[in-house]
């Protein structure tokens, strides 16, 4: 099996949003070891239900369940103290380093378009899906 891939939040939106990037994560989703861990799932979901509503965050949610993709949804000692050494040595948020954590752990290429995570270059393999313009 090759190497798993773990969605951050912001591939999560692009994906489910359209933006660019979005046949990217649709062909990672159909044809690789997917993880998705639970800060992600938490986070789509928040974001969903303040821009769109709660009952399209529960369809969303749903519609990942079923991806057949692999939700992670304990968090251990290691996840712990290797979110904890991340966030305490890297500009990025409480969920990204939590979510770069996660991809440490399984050894897998973390996509997302969030600018924040080129703090972790070197310290994980990661895949840029283009970046929004704002």
């Amino acid at each position: 099996m090759s190497k798993g891939y773990l969605l951050d939040t912001s591939a999560l939106l692009a994906y489910m949003e359209k933006e660019a990037g979005d046949e990217r994560v649709k062909s990672i989703l159909k044809n690789e070891n997917v993880f998705i861990p639970w800060t992600a799932l938490t986070e789509l979901f928040y974001i969903t239900c303040r821009e769109k509503g709660g009952d399209v965050a529960e369809l969303r949610y749903a519609m990942l369940k079923r991806s057949g993709a692999h939700i992670i949804w304990l968090a251990d000692e290691s996840i712990l103290i290797s979110a904890g050494r991340i966030k305490a040595v890297h500009r990025v948020s409480f969920a990204d380093a939590i979510i770069a954590a996660y991809a440490i752990q399984n050894n897998a290429i973390l996509i997302h378009k969030d600018p924040e995570y080129e703090a972790l270059a070197g310290k994980l393999e990661m895949e840029a899906l283009p970046y929004t313009n704002d």
